[in-house]
């Protein structure tokens, strides 16, 4: 199987195995309604594919029924999910889908989950939520049920229904309004040692390498951002498939990869004068800039490149303890500024400003004298308890390449103004930080952006960042007492200390996982499913409906069964290029052809659905075995 080159995994478990007898199916028994024109908004191929296939059916946008095919499927990445998280002492239990609203108040996801959350009220006037996942609603029952630190540690999981009100749905079951997940959640007495988060989340990062290599999925695991989840560390396990929706950048040499939100940029070049110095390209000059509320608009009205351009954000400081409140009396603000071409990365505005925080309210921030849209560094000037953080390639005063001041246009702080000419030197004092005073605003050069493919890898000298595309299935987190202390879950230590509980918080994708694994394996005629969780391991396609053909399809169906094999035998009334296309559509990883030519010779046709040749004709007696290879292979 194929593996990403910058990721290196330790050894897997087996990709398959058939211990069970197989299934018989006959296809003039099933529901397989398979049809050669696609939904007119399907665009992409799993859900052009499962949809003309016959595994999914739309009932409303972001909501599908599965048929036959597609549920079993599902049901085989399920049963995968369930041997693995067993595996490593998990105990799966079953969440309630419909929870009370005030569930979610403690930790303020009624807010943070906002649009994206069902919300309804029922006959008795109470709010109610359908759950997008279930980390309230599990730390309320453990509360309930944990009281000793001698039940700890504990790992739970349950494999659910989730509900998020996609703003818009697409790409079949990639973006849905409901899904099928896989969540679990860890509960510890501490971080380190036996026992501890840091062992567990390690063999639940194996388990997911094992359960997505089991279900013959090409995938690297990445560092990423926890998003409105939290904690701490985190991974996402994402599919390599060119029509991804995420972005994965990756260091060719070290092997370091991260989504876009969390990479990490190496050293960047200092400018030969260093930041900031520059005398002005001209003189400040404004510009009447109306209807521009974004870089594009504006760069199209005065005829510059992004790259000229300065963006500048405002964020305001919140969660501040009492000590800080004192201390620093009235709002903070944090203002990030980088090139027009590159994206603020909140994360790492957090991070290099230490601060707790989020993007400010626009009415609020114009009231404290931040016109939003039109923002510029000059805003921070003379402003007390405020930082001001410049990405290193916005802080820039000479233009090395070019040899000449570097010209800059950003807002001019006032709505539908810019101003161009801008020059850090001038416009903020002759040396920008030292101009800066201590009761003033504060000012630093930091990574605050987005990375980007060709920026310096943080792990090798002079290794680029290179980008691949991807389909995130699977995410876990280290989320240590966010939602314990939150929701007040103590417990009495050893020592006979009270202390919140650890957690972690572990998801999987299940249906999303099968629509993945169709966007990374399907050719123009249909669906390969790798075999441990297709459909159906062997079709049998009959080209007559004599006696004795159906007589050997018996046969081997009852062998191919035996051996552990799922066995699907096309018997109808169709001609066998109608059978012949529907059996490459649907992607069967084997089909055996019996028909009376071949078989007066004792042979049957045999080929995967992988290979683009004719099948191989094999005798009776050794069909079997070959199927056996060929799903082996």
């Amino acid at each position: 199987m194929a593996r990403s080159p910058f990721l290196h995994l330790p050894t897997m478990t087996e990709t398959a195995s058939f211990n069970r007898p197989g299934e018989i199916a006959r296809w003039s028994q099933m529901l397989i309604p398979t049809t050669r024109e696609a939904p007119a908004d399907a665009e992409t191929p799993s859900h052009i594919f499962m949809s003309r296939a016959g595994f999914i059916r739309k009932v409303t946008a972001g909501v599908y029924s599965y048929l036959p095919l597609g549920h079993r499927v599902l049901r085989k990445v399920e049963q995968i999910v369930r041997e693995e998280m067993n595996a490593i002492g998990g105990c799966e239990l079953l969440l309630p889908a419909l929870m009370p609203l005030e569930l979610l108040k403690p930790t303020g996801r009624d807010e943070a989950y906002g649009d994206l959350l069902f919300t309804l009220t029922d006959r008795h006037g109470r709010h109610q939520f359908l759950g997008p996942t279930h980390e309230e609603v599990i730390t309320d029952t453990l509360l309930g049920s944990v009281s000793s630190y001698k039940a700890l540690p504990l790992t739970v999981y349950q494999i659910q229904t989730k509900y998020r009100d996609e703003f818009r749905p697409r790409a079949g079951l990639l973006r849905c309004r409901e899904f099928l997940m896989k969540d679990a959640y860890s509960f510890h007495l501490g971080v380190e040692g036996p026992g501890g988060l840091n062992e567990v989340y390690d063999k639940m990062f194996q388990a997911y390498v094992n359960i997505f290599t089991r279900c013959g999925l090409d995938f690297s695991v990445v560092e990423a951002e926890s998003g409105p989840i939290g904690g701490s560390a985190s991974h996402e396990f994402m599919v390599n498939c060119e029509s991804g929706e995420d972005t994965i950048l990756f260091c060719p040499s070290s092997g370091y990869a991260a989504n876009v939100e969390k990479c990490e940029i190496g050293r960047r070049t200092p400018p030969a004068r260093g930041y900031f110095i520059g005398e002005p390209s001209g003189d400040l000059s404004e510009v009447h800039t109306p209807d521009c509320p974004g870089i594009d608009d504006v760069c199209a009205f005065m005829k510059v490149k992004p790259d000229a351009m300065l963006k500048t954000v405002v964020f305001k400081v919140v969660s501040r303890d009492e000590k800080e409140a004192g201390q620093f009396p009235g709002d903070r603000w944090v203002v990030a500024c980088v090139r027009g071409d590159h994206e603020v990365n909140e994360g790492k505005v957090r991070d290099a400003s230490q601060c707790q925080i989020e993007l400010a309210d626009p009415e609020e921030a114009r009231k404290a004298g931040f016109e939003i849209g039109f923002v510029s560094p000059r805003a921070v000037v003379g402003r007390k308890q405020t930082l001001l953080l410049v990405d290193p390639d916005a802080a820039v005063g000479f233009d090395d390449a070019k040899g000449k001041p570097k010209f800059w246009v950003t807002g001019a702080d006032r709505k539908d103004y810019h101003v161009k000419h801008f020059n850090w030197q001038r416009d903020l004092g002759k040396d920008p930080v030292a101009a800066m005073g201590k009761d003033d605003c504060l000012f630093e050069v930091a990574s605050i952006r987005n990375a980007m493919p060709g920026d310096p890898s943080p792990r090798a000298e002079g290794v680029a960042l290179q980008a691949r595309r991807g389909i995130e299935v699977g995410h876990i987190f280290k989320l240590g007492d966010k939602y314990s202390k939150a929701m007040g879950f103590e417990i009495l230590h050893a020592e006979q200390k009270r202390a919140p509980v650890i957690m972690g918080c572990y998801g999987i994708g299940v249906s999303r996982t099968v629509a993945a694994c169709v966007e990374q394996s399907c050719d123009a005629d249909g669906i390969i499913w790798p075999a441990p969780i297709a459909p159906y391991h062997v079709i049998i396609t009959l080209i007559q409906a004599d006696e004795a053909i159906h007589g050997v399809a018996n046969t081997l169906a009852q062998e191919l069964s035996a051996s552990g094999f799922d066995v699907l035998i096309d018997d109808r009334d169709e001609r066998p290029g109608v059978k012949f296309k529907d059996a490459d559509l649907v992607g069967i990883p084997v089909r055996v052809t019996i028909g009376a030519k071949a078989l007066a010779d004792n042979n049957v046709e045999i080929k995967h659905r992988s290979d683009k040749s004719k099948g191989e004709l094999t005798p009776v007696s050794k069909a079997s075995a070959r199927c056996a290879d060929l799903i082996a292979r």
